[in-house]
Parts: C-alpha cells; sequence; structure tokens
C-alpha cells in the first residue's frame, strides 16, 4: 500500500469526530504528559497525522525544548528532553519567533528543515503550528506530518492542527495552574506543619522543677516509639499539649493527628464517633462516615478521659488496641487500622479497677508508659516562667507588649492553684484586660476562689478577725514589698475596705485613700 492510498478525504465530518474526542480526551487528566500523549494519538489515528510532536518555549533556556513526540521506539523517545531549538532556528524556531503556521508541502524540498529527530518522511508534507497564549504571543509549537501526500488537504488540515492548538494551549495553561495551586498547598500545608511542630515542640514544654523534667525527658523518649501513653493529671495541668507533643515529635508526624473527649458523648454516639457507620445503620444516618480510627490510620489517636467510658464500651476499644480491628456501626466488614493511642484521665483508674468499674485487662492495655502531670500546687517554682510564657501567648493574641511586676509574680506565686495552669492563662488574661499599659501589677491580680473552698465565716467571727476572712495571699508586713503593694495587700486583707486596711497599716482613712489616689490603684468592689 502506497502513501497516497491512506486513509480518505480530510471531511467536515472527520474533524468534527476528531475534535470532539480530543477534548474529551484533554479535558480528562491533569496529567501534562499523558494529556500530550492521548492527544498526539487522537491525530494518528482520527486524522491520519503521525508523528505529531509539542514543543514549549522554556525562559530560562532560551529554546523551544520537545515536551512530547508520538508514535517513535522507546529508544527515540529518551532523547527527545534533549532536542531543543533557538528562536529563529530550523522550522519550528522560526514559527516560534513568528507566531504564524509553516506548511512544507515535500520535506526533501525544504531546507529549514533540520530533521534532528530522524524520523520523518521527506516524501510527505509537514505542518507547525503555534501554540498561543491569552495574549495571541506563542509559548510553544505543534507540528505533525500528513500521511497521505494530497496538497488540496494541507490548508483544511493546517486550519484543523490550529483549533487542535489552541485545544493544547488551554490545557497546558490549566495543568500549570493546577499545579501551582497544588505547590501552593503544599507550601501551606508544610509550613502549617512547621508552625505546629514549633508550637508543640519540646522548648514550649515550659517547667524547671525536678517533677517536670522527668515529665519532658519521659516524653522525649516515648515519642520516638509506637508506645501506648496514658497521661494522668488533674484538669487543667496541660495533657493535651502532651499528646501533642508526643505526636508530633515522633515519625508519625507528618500523618493524622485526632482528637477526642470520652465524656462530652454517650455510649452510643461514642461507639459511631470512634468506629463510624453505615448509611441506614440508625435513624439519621443518612450516608457512610468514617470514624475517629480510620482518620488516624497511620497517625495518632487522643482520647482524653478515658476513664469516663462505660464497662460495655470498654469490651470494643480493647480489640482494637489488642488487633487494631473493628467494625462500623451496622456494617459486616472488619477494618484494620494503623493507630498510635494516647490516652489521658484525671480518674484513679486503680481505684475504678478494684470497684469493677474499668476492666483491668483494659488497663494493663493503656497503661504502658504511664506519665504523670504534677499540679500546680507542687510546682510553685515554674509559676514566673510560665507567667512569662502565657504572657508572650498574650501578647501576640493582644498585639501589645505584656510586662508583669515582681510582686504581681509573688501574688501568683502565693496562691493554691486549683484551676493549674488553665487557672492561672486565665488569670492573666483577666488582668492584661485591665491593665491599659501593659504592665501586669498585683492590683490587677484577680484571683478566682475555688469551687472547693469552704463557705465563708459569720460575719460575728469576721467582725472579730477581719484578715482571717480576707485573707491576703502577701502579708502587708513583708518586708520585700514597696509602699504601693503594701497598702494593695492591705486593702486585699481587709476585702478592699478602706478603713480596715487603714487600721491594718495603722493609718488613718484619709492616709491611705490619698495613697489610693496618687498611686493609682483600681479599687475593688467585692
Amino acid at each position: 500500500m502506497t502513501v497516497n492510498s491512506i486513509g480518505h478525504e480530510f471531511s467536515s465530518r472527520q474533524q468534527l469526530i476528531a475534535l470532539q474526542r480530543l477534548s474529551l480526551v484533554m479535558s480528562r487528566t491533569l496529567n501534562l504528559e499523558e494529556a500530550l500523549s492521548q492527544m498526539l494519538a487522537c491525530l494518528q489515528e482520527q486524522v491520519s497525522m503521525q508523528l505529531g510532536m509539542v514543543a514549549l518555549y522554556n525562559p530560562d533556556q532560551q529554546a523551544l525544548m520537545l515536551e512530547k513526540l508520538y508514535g517513535v521506539s522507546a529508544e527515540v523517545s529518551k532523547d527527545v528532553s534533549q532536542i531543543r531549538y533557538r528562536l529563529g532556528e530550523g522550522i519550528l524556531g522560526q514559527v516560534m519567533r513568528q507566531g504564524e503556521a509553516a506548511v512544507v508541502v515535500k520535506l526533501e524540498n525544504e531546507p529549514r528543515f533540520l530533521d534532528r529527530l530522524n524520523v520523518y518522511d521527506y516524501q510527505l508534507p509537514f505542518i507547525c503550528v503555534p501554540i498561543l497564549g491569552p495574549d495571541a504571543k506563542p509559548f510553544g509549537v505543534l507540528a505533525a506530518q500528513p500521511m497521505a501526500n494530497r496538497p488540496e488537504e494541507l490548508s483544511a488540515r493546517t486550519r484543523f492542527l490550529e483549533v487542535v492548538a489552541n485545544l493544547v494551549g488551554q490545557t497546558v495553561r490549566l495543568v500549570g495552574q493546577a499545579k501551582s495551586q497544588h505547590e501552593g498547598l503544599i507550601e501551606e500545608r508544610d509550613q502549617l506543619r512547621r508552625k505546629i511542630r514549633s508550637q508543640y515542640g519540646f522548648a514550649n514544654m515550659v517547667g524547671k522543677t525536678p517533677a517536670m523534667r522527668q515529665v519532658f525527658s519521659t516524653v522525649r523518649q516515648v515519642a520516638k516509639w509506637d508506645t501506648t501513653v496514658l497521661i494522668r493529671g488533674e484538669s487543667g495541668t496541660g495533657k493535651e499539649l502532651i499528646a501533642n507533643a508526643i505526636h508530633y515529635n515522633s515519625p508519625r508526624s507528618n500523618q493524622s493527628f485526632v482528637r477526642l473527649n470520652c465524656a462530652a458523648l454517650p455510649e452510643n454516639l461514642l461507639e459511631s464517633e470512634l468506629f463510624g457507620h453505615e448509611k441506614g445503620a440508625f435513624t439519621g444516618a443518612m450516608r457512610q462516615r468514617k470514624g475517629r480510627f480510620e482518620q488516624a490510620d497511620g497517625g495518632t489517636i487522643f482520647l482524653d478521659e478515658i476513664g469516663e467510658i462505660s464497662p460495655l464500651f470498654q469490651a470494643k476499644l480493647l480489640r482494637v488496641l489488642q488487633e487494631g480491628e473493628f467494625e462500623r456501626v451496622g456494617g459486616n466488614e472488619t477494618l484494620k487500622v494503623d493507630v498510635r493511642v494516647v490516652t489521658a484521665t484525671n480518674k484513679d483508674l486503680e481505684k475504678k479497677v478494684r470497684d469493677g468499674e474499668f476492666r483491668e485487662d483494659l488497663y494493663y492495655r493503656l497503661n504502658v508508659m504511664p506519665i504523670e502531670l504534677p499540679p500546680l500546687r507542687e510546682r510553685i517554682e515554674d509559676i514566673d516562667s510560665l507567667a512569662e510564657f502565657l504572657l508572650d501567648k498574650l501578647s501576640k493574641k493582644q498585639h501589645r507588649k505584656l510586662h508583669i511586676s515582681e510582686g504581681a509574680i509573688r501574688l501568683l506565686m502565693a496562691h493554691t492553684w486549683s484551676g493549674n495552669v488553665r487557672e492561672l492563662e486565665n488569670c492573666l488574661e483577666r488582668a492584661a484586660v485591665l491593665s491599659e499599659s501593659g504592665l501586669i501589677d498585683r492590683d490587677m491580680i484577680i484571683l478566682e476562689k475555688s469551687p472547693m473552698q469552704p463557705k465563708p465565716q459569720s460575719s460575728a467571727s469576721v467582725a472579730t478577725n477581719p484578715i482571717s476572712h480576707y485573707s491576703s495571699a502577701v502579708s502587708p508586713q513583708d518586708e520585700n514589698l514597696d509602699e504601693r503593694q503594701r497598702v494593695i495587700a492591705a486593702l486585699e486583707a481587709s476585702g478592699w475596705v478602706q478603713a480596715k486596711a487603714a487600721r491594718i497599716l495603722g493609718m488613718t482613712p484619709r492616709q491611705i485613700a490619698y495613697r489610693i489616689q496618687v498611686m493609682d490603684i483600681k479599687m475593688r468592689h467585692l
């Protein structure tokens, strides 16, 4: 069969069918190499235009770089990326420079043809058209060789190839935009990961007492491994902060960190939340839903308030910890996950085990690596560094610099912190709101009354011993206090009654009122 007998006339119907297929092919993928390969294959199969090639301009190289060549051997393909054309060089370079199509009736008669690929038939035509950008300036070229020597069809084939070049241009731009957005999302993700790691890095774990140094040492060690961890401590001691530090300093740090407070949900919802459910598993289950364990696959799951789950649910949780297997609610398929489990509680689990409220086998499964967090009242030496750390956070939040006086620090250190670090943070935030200058002094510290604090004494006993009722955290007779701090301490001891404060200090009511005014002490109304 000769090349002149290949195919049939280049009809409008043939072009329409080819364009329809080309538009479908190039809209199915955002992989540029795959899209160009399918497009060039379609040119050969649908409209008999062989050895199609796409070359795109590289500004850095200041040359056309061959992006894709279809219909050649693997040996030829591997050298394609090395071929380039400078502006004005050969047919491709001239089309790129001039932005106009070039049509060669027979290659053997064309001196501009460089034949760097050594694959084209010299007895056949060759068509090269520009790929135009939104500004009508070329950023590449599309070329192909008709498989039959029919000069009368060259004009129609050139117009057809120009339409295809427009499709190629749109695809290249869309792929470029998608790639740019994808790279932007990756960069944003990596920035967020770096930010989170910095927030939960060991540098942000504040404490210098022996008990806290032991906690930090244990966290550094346990973060390296997949050991199950049980974090124990009173409410407000920072159990979730420790769980975050374990995850974000572990080999699983690039995977999900999923949290759940077990005390926040009733048992029936807790099972669905952790294990997921199938569509129609219960009223309101309109679709299948993945549970927290599936979401955490490959990463870490943090179960807070683990001591609150019921004995029935404890058995289901034990299976996941032992086998890594579970079924969604309403489902029969057994799912397997790879999840590191970190739990936390403020309950006495040993007592709950003795009382039959907590399974002993689950207790031992959870208590592989216990970490005990001391309450703030047992680490008073850390209050000054904690206060500085928390004020630094507040400074960023309020967009101003905050400071705290020595007197305020002494007042904080004298308080019994039933609410732990969370209570300290709330106290400092209240004080920061009251401070117009950014300096937090003693008179801005409002200490919360503990929920466990006994009821006030009767009015008779208060009258006989006012200082015992309005117990000040710092004595007005403390020699380390300056005059302003002594006045504030006396006011606190007297419940902010000026006459009583004056008696404590051996002053007249007029004298203490004058000092309150000149020292700019803000009075409280209790």
